[in-house]
């Protein structure tokens, strides 16, 4: 039977069991239960009443956080030279094209998000094995393959993600660091939630908000009331 530490139990203690927490209690909450050393990341995790295996139940989205997300994020822009410059001015951590295709090819993808040009991407297709399963492929839809290149790279650099519902119907996302205010906490949380609740599918039926948990690195989950976040929304969940 494993042995649970003496923080882990304070954590549990101060988690009300069956009880859903208003966001802005949970976003005070989740500062409490947190115990690590380290400057944990806060995630949350929306469960969606659709399924995934149905193209038109499929809910895929960005959002800019209010606050960011705490993270230092590694940009790499693969574009034409014209470009170059507008990338690293716009704060780029690697800018170039021919170079880094063969790196990656050669298994490299020490970067967080990839940003190109459309013109580009018939280069990067054959990275696909290599760049899909680590989420790293460029895509229209969330704004990385685009001509404005250096608004791209400052958006990311200020807090944009974006999301994709799993296979289970879950949408997992970071949204920002146990250092943060309870207030910037909430405050992305909401932002987050919300643009997944205006992405909700015509086909989807019955309750769309299924449950919305959230936890930082290594602690309970602090399950949240959807009601807390929506009630000034007229959008049914």
């Amino acid at each position: 039977m494993t042995k649970i530490s003496k923080k882990r139990k304070d954590a549990l203690a101060k988690v009300e069991k069956g009880k859903k927490y208003d966001l802005q209690e949970a976003a005070s909450l989740v500062k409490e239960i947190s115990f690590t050393k380290f400057d944990a990341s806060v995630d949350i995790d929306v469960r969606l009443g659709v399924d995934p295996r149905k193209a038109n139940q499929m809910v895929r989205g960005i959002t800019t956080l209010p606050h960011g997300t705490g993270k230092m994020v590694r940009v790499l822009v693969l574009c034409t030279p014209d470009k170059e410059q507008e990338a690293k001015d716009a704060g780029a951590d690697f800018v170039g094209l021919d170079d880094y295709i063969e790196k990656i090819t050669g298994g490299w993808t020490d970067i967080d998000i990839i940003i190109t040009m459309p013109q580009v991407m018939a280069k990067i297709g054959k990275l696909g094995r290599v760049l899909g399963p680590r989420g790293l492929m460029p895509n229209p839809k969330t704004g990385t393959v685009t001509m404005e290149i250096g608004k791209a790279v400052e958006d990311v650099k200020k807090g944009k993600i974006d999301f994709k519902v799993d296979k289970y119907g879950i949408i997992h996302a970071g949204i920002g660091k146990v250092s943060f205010d309870a207030d910037k906490i909430f405050d992305n949380a909401s932002e987050l939630i919300q643009t997944i609740i205006k992405l909700k599918p015509v086909a989807a039926k019955g309750t769309y908000i299924r449950s919305i948990y959230m936890s930082s690195t290594m602690s309970p989950g602090i399950e949240i009331d959807p009601k807390s976040v929506i009630s000034k929304m007229k959008l049914s969940v």
